[in-house]
């Protein structure tokens, strides 16, 4: 397995990391967790398979949260409170258009109450 993630927030700060075990994708998630607060949005791209939501599994299992962690590929989103921190697991593959993000109501998540960590943030 080779996976890649491609993470960057909302002030331009961008980082990729490239794992061969999903273990590894794992700690990179929980490394990053520390770093979290309430007002960021991290955007996770890379190919379907890449890593994306094992990297999300490993900041919420990082900060506590012990049970199963879902993709939001067709709920669109999954949210998750752990440490008192408000977490947003966004994914926008199935969006055609920047209109759907809108017509979804979404927007509301990124008003700064929580941590937005989005799959496929072209998409919106």
């Amino acid at each position: 397995m080779n996976e890649r993630v491609h993470a960057a927030d909302d002030t331009g700060w961008a980082f990729t990391v490239q794992l061969r075990r999903e273990r590894d994708t794992v700690a990179a998630g929980a490394a990053l967790a520390p770093s979290l607060h309430a007002g960021l949005v991290i955007h996770l791209t890379g190919d379907l398979g890449a890593g994306k939501t094992t990297f999300v599994r490993g900041v919420l299992r990082a900060l506590g949260h012990a049970e199963k962690v879902k993709s939001p590929t067709y709920t669109l989103i999954e949210p998750y409170t752990v440490s008192r921190l408000h977490l947003y697991h966004f994914d926008f593959y199935r969006f055609k258009s920047p209109e759907e993000f809108l017509d979804a109501g979404l927007d509301e998540y990124f008003a700064g109450n929580g941590v937005c960590l989005v799959e496929w943030p072209d998409k919106a």
